[in-house]
């Protein structure tokens, strides 16, 4: 017989703890009102909250499409295949080449965890476990039930302070400091700085971010905390919005403040050393016959460039075209009229030669 009732008698957690500590194999299924939610468990782990193939609404579909990582036209293209072949979703993402199989089981993991922390926040619906409904295909996951509660309870909590600090959408987020360039920065906060501009307000940042809410709403608090940001203002709510879309994010690479550091350093540089026509080379340069004043301001742009590679890769770039590859420098900037760069970078990377000599 199925185990069956109203939320209002055992909440979602009551029910996923019986089904972890009995090490129940079958579907949970919960509804509130329009909502609806399934919880595959196998011997009493979890393994997935989507129904196996592809529907519209599916919550690894949608999750995947939220944080940027499927384009529209890859999701369109899925889309046709899956109608031809009738194969379930991860299936299609990993033989298809869009996901590495590690990387779809992260993803899968952050997917679930995301819909527990919505499910367990019900205080009303019904549920029914049904152990004739299993999960078909091979599990990518299989995550503790205590260990996704304890998570979820967590992140309920860690709302709630959210609430209170981002209680206005439309304030405008700015950078107020640059973290110390020993700061080691989580992937999610280096995108996030490429979109905070002062110009974006909260609920922009958080849509445009390629996190789900909460990661994002997370990582702009623990930016916050360390004074890398501050709130700048506030946009009138009738005025358009202006959300990057997720083309726009993969089209042009996140811009971390570093690289913004990049442009400011090189206009002053640039009209320092023609002011002055100072020559600033690196100790393990050597230059036949200096550069004009123009070109030696080119040469400081080049070494501020290859010192912020460094501060972000961990050594020098291989060769100069990389600079051109990560978007620090355009072409034109790495070769410079009238003259030849020899660059060559140490073994290990920790240090490059740069030779600059006039092109006869």
């Amino acid at each position: 017989m199925a185990l069956q009732g109203n939320l209002r008698d055992f909440s979602a957690t009551e029910i996923l703890q019986l089904l972890g500590t009995q090490k129940k194999t079958g579907c949970l299924v919960l509804e509130w009102n329009t909502e609806h939610a399934l919880v595959y468990v196998v011997d009493g782990r979890v393994v997935g909250t989507r129904r196996p193939g592809m529907l519209k609404d599916d919550p690894l579909l949608l999750f995947l499409l939220k944080i940027h990582r499927l384009s529209d036209e890859q999701y369109r293209g899925i889309q046709t295949i899956q109608q031809e072949s009738n194969r379930d979703l991860e299936d299609l993402l990993v033989n298809g080449r869009y996901l590495e199989a590690d990387e779809l089981t992260r993803f899968v993991e952050r997917q679930v965890q995301d819909d527990l922390t919505r499910v367990i926040r019900w205080e009303n619906g019904t549920y029914r476990f049904d152990p004739d409904h299993r999960w078909p295909n091979e599990p990518l996951i299989q995550l503790s039930v205590e260990g996704v509660l304890i998570e979820a309870a967590r992140r309920i909590d860690e709302q709630k302070r959210f609430v209170t600090i981002f209680k206005d959408p439309h304030q405008l987020l700015g950078v107020l400091d640059l973290p110390d360039p020993t700061e080691p920065l989580t992937e999610e906060e280096r995108e996030l700085f490429g979109i905070i501009d002062g110009h974006h307000t909260v609920a922009e940042v958080v849509e445009a971010a390629p996190l789900c809410e909460y990661e994002a709403y997370e990582a702009l608090h623990r930016m916050l905390e360390a004074h890398w940001l501050e709130f700048v203002g506030r946009k009138n709510p009738g005025l358009p919005q202006i959300v990057p879309t997720a083309e726009d994010l993969r089209a042009q690479k996140p811009r971390s403040i570093t690289r913004e550091l990049v442009v400011a350093s090189i206009v002053v540089a640039g009209f320092l050393l023609l002011r002055l026509t100072a020559h600033v080379l690196h100790p393990t340069s050597a230059i036949a016959s200096g550069p004009d004043p123009f070109s030696a301001s080119e040469v400081r742009d080049l070494r501020t460039a290859l010192d912020l590679y460094r501060r972000e890769h961990g050594s020098f770039p291989s060769h100069l075209e990389d600079l051109v590859d990560d978007r620090w420098l355009t072409e034109a900037q790495i070769h410079l009229s009238g003259y030849a760069l020899d660059y060559r970078r140490e073994r290990d990377g920790s240090d490059y030669h740069l030779e600059v000599r006039v092109d006869r």
